[in-house]
């Protein structure tokens, strides 16, 4: 206890620290010409192309290192193979190449999946009630390429497919993109906590009930997530991303401790929405943010996706 009579004591032996270097913020882009609220998830909202600027020079001033960028794709633009994934001019490339034009020297993350895309909300392409691994890869490769073409400097490929690491990595390399990283969702879970997400981007409606537990990773299991890691770092990954985060802090860790590579966890929308309302109705304090960062931290995180980036950045500087 003598360690932890005085604040200035506290800080001397204080193992694990938040720093505005370890947060990454995500950004929904939608195609309306106003800013629109995500029910959801309280103080989150949608970003028109005409405020997406504004927002990325924010979060540089504040020091962020990195934003994700995920788009709320018109429902008429929908179908069943997410052709729209591969227009160059969908929400995606156009944010990023307007982010690129104007903003200098932050990162840019998109994501690589084609759930905003497909009119079931499935990640994949379906037949017979399936998700083709391999008819999906292809797609996600020529996104992926479109994608790093508009400026994206991480590709995110969040589908789970089998094999799509390895192909995207070829892809990429093929195509003189070379210093292109790639940020796998590497040990993503069929979770509960994404609702709000899939409601922030249109998939909620598409999906309706149908499971991606075919694709996305029982939440039982803790092996498999070492074995799908290992996997994609023999393909190619240069970090990998466990998603959700605060269930899943063990797996974070034995990640870290196993593979020794960079390690990042998402704190999902649903984890958000959770201690944001508890916050708003008074029953925890604003405190328990910067807590539930220093537990990723703690767990071996290098990084943290979370939608309180830009809050807790303001008050760590």
């Amino acid at each position: 206890r003598r360690n932890r009579k005085s604040d200035w004591s506290r800080r001397l032996v204080k193992e694990n620290q938040i720093s505005v270097n370890d947060l990454i913020l995500p950004i929904f882009v939608t195609d309306s010409d106003n800013k629109t609220a995500i029910t959801a998830m309280p103080g989150v909202n949608r970003i028109p192309m005409n405020e997406v600027v504004g927002i990325v020079q924010e979060a540089k001033e504040l020091g962020l290192p990195a934003i994700a960028l995920f788009p709320e794709t018109n429902n008429s633009l929908k179908d069943e193979n997410g052709s729209e994934a591969l227009n160059e001019e969908n929400i995606v490339c156009r944010a990023t190449r307007l982010i690129k034009d104007n903003i200098k020297d932050i990162g840019i993350i998109t994501d690589v999946a084609l759930d905003p895309y497909t009119s079931h909300g499935h990640d994949g392409i379906i037949k017979n009630n399936e998700i083709l691994n391999d008819e999906t890869l292809s797609i996600l490769c020529k996104q992926a390429i479109i994608q790093t073409k508009a400026g994206s400097d991480i590709i995110a490929p969040s589908d789970m497919m089998d094999g799509r690491v390895q192909a995207i990595r070829k892809a990429l390399d093929k195509n003189d993109y070379k210093n292109t990283q790639i940020m796998s969702y590497a040990a993503k879970y069929a979770s509960c906590f994404f609702g709000p997400f899939r409601n922030a981007i249109g998939s909620d409606a598409n999906l309706s009930s149908k499971s991606k537990k075919s694709y996305q990773m029982d939440f039982a299991n803790s092996d498999e997530a070492l074995r799908e890691v290992s996997l994609d770092i023999s393909e190619g990954a240069d970090m990998v991303m466990v998603k959700p985060g605060m269930p899943y802090l063990d797996i974070i860790k034995s990640i870290k401790e196993n593979f020794k590579i960079p390690v990042f966890a998402y704190q999902v929308s649903g984890e958000y929405s959770l201690i944001k309302n508890a916050i708003d109705k008074k029953i925890i304090s604003e405190d328990s943010i910067i807590e539930t960062l220093t537990g990723f931290k703690r767990a071996g995180a290098s990084a943290i996706v979370t939608y309180f980036a830009d809050k807790i950045a303001k008050s760590l500087k």
